[in-house]
């Protein structure tokens, strides 16, 4: 048999060494790059495949896999990659990321593994990485006041990616309860110059604010229309699955509406698919993807008093293109643990 040259030791990132090479601001530009290059064919993106067993088996949670091939013009490097990961809603009460699992990163060129990276940490960034691009994008220029619905894992890294993303002033944070709320205040508070506000009730989170984002594992709406002031823009980032929703169908049909992927929305959003179902929204009122508004094939708002709404769902590709900077980020400053397998 021929001589086979040895592959290169694996590349591994765990939750802390993501986050010191990461910070969720320097990933808005990453995701930039990956929803241009995506609305430029330059990359390969099935549906993600969910696994949910029967209740009858007694299994919690579902699995979900999220391929994605990314070209050289969309991340410098041609790489396979996916993340298989675990979402576990009640993770919350325990003090545990309800995202759980690995993403991996394969080269392009050989199909060798390269690396095995800490999902639930990519998650959270990547995600509040394309909140912050939504915003940046979409919500006035002068949008200083947020709403932050939820205080759980993702309200952390949200809080960061908007302050990145608009000059914030004032913060309201609600959740499901005020005690929780505050909690979150307390341990955010000394990070910002801006103040941030516990309040009891969403209605009182939302009164005038300038940015909405929710980040929730509710199943049921809790965000009326009536709520939302003009000229403010909405990020429903919490509901993910079918059978997941924030917004009541008032809302959805008011807005003028965004996404990440049409072909994502029109399958998996419960906020989309319950307000089509209702016969108040189609496939044509989703405006744009972010990528086309990133290369200015849409301009995003029609006007200052508009309300947009941004609905997030995540894709493999948001993932992949993370762990190919993070893997270029830690080989320039020699960063992580490698192993061989």
């Amino acid at each position: 048999m021929p001589a086979t040259s040895p592959s290169p030791a694996v590349l591994l990132l765990d939750a802390a060494q993501i986050a010191a090479l990461m910070p969720v601001a320097d990933a808005i530009p990453v995701m930039s790059d990956m929803f241009a290059a995506l609305a430029r064919a330059q990359i390969h993106l099935p549906l993600r495949q969910i696994i949910r067993p029967p209740e009858a088996l007694g299994a919690k949670g579902m699995l979900g896999m999220m391929p994605a091939f990314l070209g050289a013009e969309a991340c410098g490097m041609p790489v396979y990659g996916a993340k298989v990961g675990t979402f576990f809603p009640e993770n919350s009460r325990l003090g545990k990321d309800p995202h759980q699992g690995c993403v991996l990163l394969m080269s392009g060129e050989t199909g060798e593994l390269l690396a095995v990276m800490n999902a639930a940490q990519i998650t959270g960034i990547r995600t509040a990485a394309v909140t912050g691009l939504a915003t940046h994008l979409l919500a006035r220029p002068d949008a200083s006041r947020l709403a932050l619905i939820g205080a759980g894992h993702q309200a952390h890294w949200h809080l960061a990616a908007l302050a990145a993303a608009r000059g914030l002033t004032h913060v309201r944070v609600a959740s499901r309860s005020l005690a929780s709320a505050q909690a979150f205040v307390d341990r955010e508070q000394p990070n910002y110059a801006f103040r941030l506000e516990a309040v009891a009730t969403v209605e009182a989170a939302v009164h005038d604010a300038d940015i909405v984002v929710t980040v929730t594992n509710t199943t049921e709406p809790i965000l009326q229309a009536e709520w939302i002031a003009p000229g403010a823009h909405v990020n429903l980032v919490g509901s993910s699955t079918p059978r997941h929703r924030e917004a009541h169908t008032e809302l959805m049909a008011r807005a003028e509406l965004f996404v990440d992927r049409r072909e994502s929305t029109v399958n998996e959003s419960g906020d989309y698919l319950a307000a089509a179902a209702e016969g108040r929204i189609g496939p044509e009122d989703l405006l744009a993807e972010l990528g086309e508004l990133v290369i200015g094939q849409h301009a995003g708002r029609s006007g200052a008093t508009a309300v947009t709404l941004f609905k997030s769902l995540g894709m493999g590709a948001q993932d992949v293109a993370l762990a190919a900077a993070l893997y270029r980020r830690a080989q320039a400053e020699g960063a992580g643990t490698h192993a061989s397998i």
